[in-house]
């Protein structure tokens, strides 16, 4: 497997099965469906219930309203990643976090710095080029859409290795790789990295 044949596209409502069939039967992570950081912590305990129903309304509500809340790689017509990219003003987890928000100097209402708060990779497909190609086109996709600038929230490895679960917002050295910078660290492992696009 090559990084060179994978192929990103956003998800549109055309490719909503494609989301569907990628994500599985548990919406990717414990029914998730990549809404965490888009919820307050109610609202998603509530989306949770009855196997993720609301959290996969919630996704298919934002892919039907047209505003594409992640890219997916593809290899051939097989959806083999996620990633989560979008207005920073989307994920309110991020503006409420002690640990991510914007600081002070910066204008959390800011719509044209972005985020990338997620990636889902299923576990044949890590360690592929999967979630660099995704990082990548993540990259583009938001200065294509009039992004300044793009902040990510990864963990800081030090090099060793963690569970997958433990990485889903990515690793630092993935994004440094990418030309991020880390600009903040309000706790050990958990920098918060931007590229000015």
């Amino acid at each position: 497997m090559t990084e060179d044949a994978i192929e990103v596209r956003p998800l549109t409502r055309d490719r909503w099965q494609d989301v569907r069939r990628l994500f599985g039967p548990s919406g990717a992570y414990a029914n998730c469906w990549c809404t965490w950081w888009r919820q307050s912590g109610a609202e998603f305990g509530r989306g949770i219930e009855k196997s993720g129903r609301g959290n996969r309304a919630l996704l298919h509500s934002l892919t039907e309203a047209g505003s594409e809340p992640g890219l997916m790689a593809y290899r051939g017509d097989d959806p083999i990643g996620w990633i989560s990219v979008g207005p920073r003003t989307e994920y309110g987890r991020v503006l409420r976090s002690p640990m991510l928000r914007p600081s002070p100097e910066e204008a959390a209402g800011d719509t044209s710095a972005w985020s990338v708060v997620c990636f889902w990779l299923p576990r044949g497909e890590r360690r592929h080029g999967v979630g660099t190609a995704l990082l990548a086109a993540a990259v583009q996709h938001a200065r294509d859409r009039g992004a300044r600038t793009l902040e990510g929230y990864p963990i800081d490895t030090a090099g060793g290795r963690r569970a997958p679960a433990g990485i889903f917002t990515g690793t630092l050295a993935m994004f440094e790789r990418a030309g991020f910078t880390e600009v903040a660290r309000r706790r050990r492992e958990r920098p918060i990295v931007r590229l000015t696009l």
